[in-house]
């Protein structure tokens, strides 16, 4: 019978395909313990320690220790239990080596220096908490203090990145470029300018009841006029600027003259920021959000039309 028969360490090698120095090294360490040994005194090992030696290698090739493994293949330990505790040990390795890859991909293909590669190392290491942190202080130096600040919690949170648990490579590239820019005097400092435009015309859309930004309203009436083709110079514009003007005057309670559409066109500049665009793009990937739509060429079409107008 198979079960009675013993196997040297030969042998017992050929049926496992590990070497003999490996068999050896187990069973030295009490893995895996001889049944009897020959007159000659070598060990000799029974069917079992065929199964047994499987699992070990198995084990050993998912990264488990010896130590751990001995508990295992004795029952001293759940195996179950073992590989839930492996398992979540691995996914923090994974996410540990994801945030460097993005780091080292970030880098190579920005060409950064040092300085930079040290500050994005440390943005992609950021804890929730920190990165929470790092978000509130951008939203509060953009919003803080504003007249109209409660109109825009809904804003705030439209713009707040949540990085999640076990992020792909791409949302920590984005991550770090997000952080960065949120960190950035100068964003900060554009994106406060758009934020208090806002505010004033919020403001006084209250007084009247509530109205749609100028921003939508540019992109509802501009938007189709760019994609039928429309020359933002020719005369087929006129009602389209005349439209969304009109708008902006009701919204601010002003006469739509010259100077509120020269207002409306530095307005309109201010929005269409390339780095608030690119800051939404990032935005999305981080949150796994489908790409927003780029409304930059609605807003030259716009603008364009609005300085022509503004000139004669």
């Amino acid at each position: 019978m198979d079960g009675d028969t013993l196997y040297s360490i030969g042998e017992l090698a050929r049926r496992t395909g590990l070497t003999v120095k490996t068999i050896r090294f187990y069973s030295d360490r009490g893995i895996v313990a001889p049944t009897d040994r020959s007159p000659a005194g070598y060990r000799l090992y029974g069917i079992e320690a065929v199964a047994r030696l499987d699992l070990v290698r198995t084990l050993r090739e998912l990264g488990l220790d010896l130590p751990t493994i001995r508990k295992v293949v004795d029952r001293e330990l759940s195996l179950p239990e073992v590989a839930a505790a492996h398992a979540e040990a691995l996914a923090v390795q994974i996410r540990v080596l994801r945030l460097r890859r993005a780091v080292l991909t970030t880098v190579a293909e920005r060409g950064s220096t040092p300085e930079e590669t040290e500050l994005m190392h440390r943005l992609a290491q950021l804890s929730e908490d920190e990165r929470r942190h790092l978000i509130g202080d951008f939203l509060d130096a953009v919003f803080g203090g504003l007249d109209a600040a409660p109109a825009f919690a809904g804003v705030m949170r439209s713009m707040t990145p949540e990085l999640p648990y076990d992020p792909e490579a791409e949302q920590v590239q984005a991550w770090v470029e997000l952080a960065e820019m949120s960190l950035d005097p100068g964003f900060r400092a554009a994106v406060r300018r758009m934020a208090e435009d806002q505010a004033a015309e919020l403001t006084q859309s209250d007084m009247m009841g509530p109205r749609r930004d100028i921003a939508a309203a540019v992109r509802d009436q501009a938007g189709p006029a760019l994609t039928a083709g429309i020359d933002p110079a020719s005369p087929q514009a006129d009602p389209i600027v005349a439209a969304f003007t009109a708008h902006y005057a009701h919204l601010l309670g002003r006469p739509d003259d010259v100077e509120l559409r020269r207002r409306l066109a530095t307005r309109l500049e201010s929005v269409n920021d390339p780095r608030r665009e690119r800051y939404l793009q990032l935005l999305a990937v981080v949150n796994g959000w489908p790409a927003p739509e780029s409304l930059t060429p609605v807003f030259d079409w716009s603008v364009r039309a609005l300085r022509i107008r503004t000139q004669r």
